[in-house]
């Protein structure tokens, strides 16, 4: 791996060792090889890039229009628009550089028996590590459903964790009753990690033609508007997972230092960035240079040093 801009950045993460506590975020820079053409990025300023959700079968996704801009947001509709792992694991993973950064796969399916068998052959993979996407709200079958009961949750989990030695990152659902105990029955079902939180379900009216304005009616809210939810959302996780040392990723509306350090605070080893880097595609150097002079100023020695750190009020 490269040598990180500042040592104090390094971040263990399920055994993995990351440059930065940095990771980008599944659908956001397609299939890790698509942002490496903007200019003045590099993979070298991110810890992780997690790859585009990825199905057994190839997907056209949903119907347009699939995006849409709100006040502090976006939504989004895709519909997990995808070429099928076989495709994915034969012809783009080995044009990756994996000495660039780490990658992990996003796993989808439609059924139980998908999500085993998308992990099984991205365990036969050079991939880093596997994040189960069981809380997807723009597709209409599995997904959302699985996310929001934590008995089937954990079935999948279970499903994935019999397939693989990788680190499995289960992304959670901010849209169910107990995200907490969903994420215990989880860790019991064998999850190394998680990701907190997935986009939440929202809807725009078009109301000159009086019809949704998704194609899919509705979509996933990400962006500055959920970052008071993910905040929450991600302390609560972390009351459970920090009994087991189960590490989180943090994620919803991060668009600056100071953001991804209250997710910090509030329990998450890692950070991660999305709706950001289409309005601002240079923005992770910027926010691990806000994150290390913050460490300095305080007198931390490491990102770990603050993980969990919020003093209760």
């Amino acid at each position: 791996m490269p040598s990180p801009q500042s040592k104090s950045l390094q971040v263990d993460f399920c055994g993995l060792a990351l440059n930065s506590p940095i990771v980008l975020l599944s659908g956001c820079v397609g299939f890790g090889e698509e942002y490496t053409r903007v200019e003045g990025y590099s993979n070298a300023d991110v810890g992780a890039v997690v790859l585009k959700g990825t199905t057994l079968e190839p997907r056209l996704g949903n119907p347009p229009h699939r995006v849409y801009e709100t006040p502090m947001g976006m939504l989004n509709a895709i519909g997990l628009q995808n070429p099928g792992v076989h495709k994915v694991v034969d012809d783009i993973l080995p044009g990756l550089d994996f000495a660039e950064t780490r990658f992990i796969a996003n796993v989808c399916g439609s059924t139980i028996e998908d999500y085993a068998e998308v992990t099984r052959l991205f365990d036969d993979s050079p991939i880093d590590a596997i994040e189960i996407n069981i809380s997807c709200p723009n597709i209409k079958e599995g997904g959302v459903q699985f996310g929001n009961v934590p008995e089937m949750s954990a079935r999948v989990v279970a499903a994935c964790r019999a397939e693989t030695r990788k680190p499995i990152i289960t992304k959670l659902s901010p849209n169910q009753t107990d995200i907490a105990a969903n994420a215990r029955l989880c860790i019991e079902a064998g999850t190394d990690a998680f990701a907190v939180i997935n986009t939440v379900m929202g809807m725009a009216i078009d109301v000159e033609a009086r019809k949704p304005v998704i194609g899919n009616v509705q979509g996933g809210l990400s962006g500055p508007a959920i970052k008071p939810i993910a905040l929450l959302k991600t302390r609560q996780v972390y009351a459970v997972a920090r009994e087991h040392n189960v590490p989180i990723i943090g994620q919803g509306g991060i668009a600056s230092a100071h953001d991804a350090l209250e997710f910090l605070l509030a329990g998450a080893s890692t950070v991660g960035l999305g709706t950001a880097l289409f309005y601002d595609p240079l923005i992770c150097s910027k926010v691990n240079a806000g994150i290390a002079d913050y460490l300095e100023r305080h007198g931390f020695e490491s990102v770990t040093d603050i993980v969990g750190a919020l003093a209760d009020g």
